[in-house]
Parts: structure tokens; sequence; C-alpha cells
């Protein structure tokens, strides 16, 4: 445990969906901070007004809903926070950490271009950096950092051990641009502070913008959180997962049927491990969890792997909990929502609609002999095996169940032995059996469904087929 409860956070823009990278980024953060006793965060970090919208944000915290990640409190809105980062960069200032750049644009693209001629660093130098305030002119300025020019930074990061950075290679930068409007880059460290965040859990992508941020926190005199760099999510391949790989966004994962928690349970094995487990709950990863399971190498996204983890949490849920997840599910896909009988049914039949299933689409397909209107209407194999031999045992089986108890055991002797005095196999009746009440030659067992529709709902549409 941390001696002070941690405070974690997850920061997205909202300028597109949550991805499958920013999903596990939120479940390291949301790990971390419920298995120490800490504190969530979320703050949407919309200052690119350009691109951000509501749409998106919604969209963002409707997938971390789904992925069953709460929050602490209400979400930030980094936006709505512009003064208070002028107000730091002011600060910075009057300290003498920061000074007024009045170069312009133009200014700075001819000084890159004359570097790029004698080809020297176009890394920008600001002439205004030790100009007297009684020497600056007056016009509009942009506020810039003052970097260390020599020497070098080293970090300490959890994940990626200590990391050196040349101080040559850090530019004077901008902390307000001459509009008066802060940059992403201040706002981030100035939140961070202000919200308490203890530790920063990000994607490495953000390695290299921690030592930019570092100069801020050196600046404040502001303590500093615990960096985490986590390896990005490659594809099958070994690149970098993007669209071509397929689903990309968290949203496509529910539509495509997979349930939170086997996702939760995959995501958190992509770059972190605890020995060779595989399969936990939330509860066994929020105590396992920990910065020193994570690796340095990017995880592989493997789909049949999600699957696989998938089945295996479907097949252990809760029969109503998985139920209500569906209807979710339903609900996410513009599918019709169950009706009242459907959801009676459903709810006895998912003992046996689980086994096997590894996302929801599996279920419904099972479920077919409980969702259908009766009378069942076969789909063209299952009808395949509803031939006069079918129908003939079908007309003279009816009578032997009409009486016996309706309990597995008792079912299962009545049809042995019809077949038997028939002279064939129980095998060769599950077939036409299956055909007949669920209209699929691919179902639940044939007494499994027996059981669940009951003794007049089975018998109706077995003389509906011998009819």
């Amino acid at each position: 445990m941390s001696p002070t409860p941690p405070v974690t956070r997850f920061a997205p823009s909202p300028t597109g969906a949550l991805h499958i990278g920013g999903a596990r980024t939120a479940l390291f953060n949301w790990l971390y901070a419920r298995g120490h006793g800490g504190t969530f965060l979320l703050r949407i970090e919309d200052t690119d007004i350009a691109r951000s919208n509501p749409e998106n944000t919604q969209i963002i915290l409707d997938g971390l809903r789904w992925l069953g990640l709460d929050w602490d409190g209400e979400p930030i809105s980094q936006a709505t926070r512009a003064d208070r980062h002028a107000e730091v960069a002011h600060q910075m200032l009057a300290a003498g950490k920061a000074f007024k750049c009045f170069s312009t644009p133009e200014d700075i693209e001819a000084f890159r271009e004359n570097a790029r001629e004698n080809k020297e660093s176009t890394l920008f130098r600001s002439p205004w950096r030790d100009v007297a305030e009684a020497d600056h002119p007056d016009a509009p300025y942009a506020v810039r950092l003052k970097a260390p020019r020599d020497g070098s930074t080293t970090l300490t990061d959890a994940v990626q051990g200590d990391v050196t950075w040349s101080n040559d290679q850090l530019d004077d930068m901008i902390l307000l641009r001459s509009d008066g409007t802060p940059v992403y880059m201040l706002a981030v460290v100035v939140d961070d502070h202000d919200m308490g965040v203890t530790h920063v859990i990000r994607g490495d992508d953000h390695l290299s913008n921690a030592f930019r941020q570092n100069m801020i926190y050196d600046a404040m005199g502001w303590p500093k959180p615990v960096l985490s760099h986590i390896p990005l999510i490659f594809g099958a391949d070994g690149k970098k997962l993007s669209k071509r790989h397929g689903a990309t966004a968290a949203a496509d994962y529910q539509k495509l049927g997979f349930p939170a928690a086997g996702m939760r349970n995959y995501l958190a094995r992509l770059g972190w491990s605890h020995g060779d487990d595989e399969f936990f709950t939330d509860a066994q990863a929020q105590e396992w969890f920990d910065l020193d399971g994570i690796g340095k190498s990017p995880a592989r996204f493997d789909l049949k792997k999600l699957e696989h983890i998938c089945g295996q949490h479907m097949a252990v849920m809760d029969d109503a909990a998985l139920l209500q997840e569906l209807e979710s599910y339903l609900t996410a896909t513009g599918a019709l929502p169950l009706t009242e009988r459907q959801q009676k049914d459903m709810l006895a039949a998912m003992p046996h609609l689980k086994e096997r299933a590894k996302t929801f689409p599996d279920v419904i397909e099972k479920a077919h002999f409980v969702l259908a209107d009766t009378p069942i209407v076969p789909d063209e194999k299952a009808a395949g095996l509803l031939d006069a031999t079918a129908q003939q045992y079908f007309t003279e089986l009816t009578p032997h169940l009409q009486n016996v108890n309706w309990d597995r055991t008792t079912l299962e002797e009545a049809v042995a032995a019809f077949a038997t005095a028939r002279d064939t196999k129980l095998g060769k009746l599950a077939g036409p059996l299956r055909a007949a009440l669920a209209g699929r030659s691919v179902s639940p067992s044939v007494f499994d469904m027996m059981l669940v529709l009951g003794r007049d709902e089975t018998l109706s549409r077995l003389r509906a087929v011998s009819a």
C-alpha cells in the first residue's frame, strides 16, 4: 500500500471515440486507485475547441460506464480552467522563470529556414529570453518558459526506469499564446497539481512530454507525481493498433457483444501480468495490480484470446446480471428490446445459453428456441432434418412424453427407451428433436430445451411437426 492513498486520473481528449488504448489506460488508473484505497478522477481535456465536441465527450463517458470504470466526483473540463492556467503562467513570468517573447510566426519560420540551410538544430531559441522589460516593444507577445540550456535531466519512471534527456533538446516552450490562451502542456501540469494527482499512468508516447512538463514543476516548486509510461498496444502483426486491424473503439466491442468483465480482464493483461494468471475477477485484479507488474514491451491485441477470456467470464457470471448486460447490448446495437415473456424465458434458459458462449450474439443464437414466435419456422438446415421419418417418430413419441415426470433423468430415459424400441439410436433422434424445438441445427441440449419450454410447449412443437 502507498503511504498515502494515491490519486490517479484519466484525461481523454473529446476529439474522437474512446479507443482501446485509452480504455486500457483508464483501466490501469482505475485498478491502481481502487486497489490502493485511492481516488480515480476524470478530466476531459477539451482545450482543442475546434475538434472537441459534447457528443464525443458523451461517447467517452458511455464507454467508461460500459467498461464499469466508475470515477470519483464530477468530470473536470480543462477548458473551463483557462484562467487558472494563465494565472500560473503569469506567476512564472513574475518569478523570472518565464519571459515575454515578441517573435512572430514569420520570425520563427525564418529562424528555422536559416537553421535548415546551415544544417543546424531547428529548435527555436528566442532572442527575447534575456531582454529587459524596458526594452520590450508595445506588441503582442507569447509567454515562454525558460528551459535549462546545459546538462541533462533524468526522470525516474515506475515502468521505464531512469530516462535521461539532454537539456539542449528542450526548447523555451510556449505557456501562453500571443492571444493569452494557455497551451495544453501547461494545462496538464496545472490540472494535475490542483487535482492532487499523485500518479500519472499514461501511454509511453507521452514520455517526451514528461520532460517538458517537468520544467513547469521545477519552475513552480511543486511536488512531482510518480510517472508510469505504459507500452502501447500493437495489432497481431506487431504494428501500432489502428483501424486496419479492425475495431479500435471501446464502443465497437460493446456492439460486437463482448461482456464488460471479460473486456476488463483482457485489457488488464495487455501490458501487465500477475504470474501466469490469465483469468481473474475484478476483486483479484484490484488486489494484484501494481506498477511493477507492467512490462516495457508493447502488448499485442489478440481477438482469439479476448474471445477465450470472455467465454470464461460468461460461464461464471450471474444469470440475471448476464441478462441485464445482454439487454444493454441490444440497446447499443439498436435491436428491439426483449418482451416480458422473452426476459422470463431467457433467464430460465441462461444456464444453458451461456455454456461455450463467447459473445452475446452467441447467446442470442442459442436462445432462438425461447425468443422465436410460435409456430417455429425452421431454417434450411433444420428443415432438412424434419423428414417423413422424423415426423413419424414424433407422432409416436408424443404420447410417451404426455404423462412422464418432467425432469431431465426421466426425459432422457423415456426418449432413450423409445429409440431402443424403434431400433435406432438416441443420437439419431437428437437432430430432428433440436430442429423441431428450436428451428435450428445448433442449440442447447434437447433435454435442456424441454425443461425450459415445459411439457405443454414441448409437446405442442412436436405435434406441429408431426401434424
